[in-house]
């Protein structure tokens, strides 16, 4: 690898995590707003809500990741979105789910936060790990497409995805 191929690699990792944060803070808003219909509207328990709201973020998300995050690695697979959002769900959706639960146990059933602020800890919590599990399992390039080479990074810039 020559240093403008790593360079451009990491500039590549970089879009993606500044694309995958910004579809991230509108997963967010649907979290909490579904976590407030669920809680508060329908009474749900706040475990139950919970993971009822996250599940709603994650197909959010993974909309977005796939028409906007990583466009560069799945607009030359679009028959692959079912198999990627079997992938996205098996391992970012359940690490949000499980680590959700998990954290909203502590920061609301143990330590008696507010369950808005509880939750929203929680999500930061799960974050960088389902960017790592997406960036390279999910939306991997070898995974979509075996028998294509990687598209050239600045590929999105051309055709006006970025």
């Amino acid at each position: 690898m020559t240093r403008q191929d790593g360079v451009k690699g990491w500039r590549g990792t970089m879009r993606h995590w500044l694309k995958f944060n910004a579809v991230g803070a509108m997963g967010i808003v649907v979290q909490l707003t579904a976590l407030v219909i669920f809680d508060s509207g329908l009474k749900l328990n706040y475990l139950v809500a919970t993971a009822l709201a996250v599940e709603t973020a994650v197909l959010h998300n993974f909309i977005w990741h796939e028409r906007w995050t990583w466009v560069d690695r799945t607009r030359l697979n679009r028959s692959g979105v079912f198999w990627r959002l079997l992938r996205f769900n098996g391992t970012t959706g359940a690490i949000s789910i499980l680590g959700n639960l998990l954290f909203m146990r502590v920061f609301v059933g143990w330590a008696h936060l507010p369950y808005l602020i509880g939750n929203m800890l929680s999500i930061a919590s799960c974050s960088l790990l389902n960017f790592i599990v997406s960036d390279q399992f999910v939306f991997q390039p070898a995974l979509w497409a075996p028998h294509s080479k990687t598209p050239p990074e600045n590929e999105s810039h051309r055709q006006g995805d970025a």
